[in-house]
């Protein structure tokens, strides 16, 4: 399981593993003991977990929702240290210290207890999605640049080898 296959749905609590699309909208299944099916159509807004990022103050503007569940885990563990009856000051606390650069104004307490609620799920229902991803990609090969480097001077060399008649064999 990854973030792209979980999604919050406006107006509904909680979180929810993405089935299929279908010609309407997207099926969807509630991550809960229920595990109930329903459709949600094209004009109700939902939002996929891996295109959700959090504002920051710095250059880049935000961070990706999966950075930040990575530090919780990585910081708190099991226990992120705030429930959803704590105090607002206590929620923003919690968010500085994980990232001391977030922007408070455009993050307001509703969304960081939003934020601690999915990582309460996700680490409940699907742990593997907290483990540190891997950004390490395989470089490219430079054989491959250096058949596009032939590739161009075959190109240069081509009027003279139309000038030479061809043998018929």
């Amino acid at each position: 399981m990854e973030l792209k296959d979980i999604a919050t749905v406006s107006g509904k609590g909680g979180l929810f593993k993405v089935i299929k699309p279908s010609r309407t909208g997207v099926v969807l299944e509630s991550i809960d003991e229920e595990k109930k099916r329903f459709l949600v159509n094209a004009n109700q807004r939902i939002s996929i977990l891996d295109e959700i990022s959090i504002y920051t103050t710095d250059e880049e503007g935000s961070v990706p929702l999966q950075e930040v569940l990575t530090k919780i885990k990585e910081e708190f563990g099991e226990d992120p240290g705030v429930e959803a009856n704590s105090d607002g000051e206590e929620f923003k606390a919690f968010l500085k210290h994980i990232l001391p650069n977030y922007d408070e104004e455009r993050v307001y307490v509703s969304d960081i207890k939003k934020l601690v609620k999915w990582y309460s799920i996700i680490r409940t229902n699907f742990p593997e999605v907290l483990e540190t991803p891997s950004k390490e990609k395989a470089p490219e090969p430079k054989k491959a640049e250096g058949k596009e480097e032939k590739k161009e001077e075959i190109k240069d060399d081509e009027p003279e080898k139309a000038a030479k008649p061809a043998k018929k064999g």
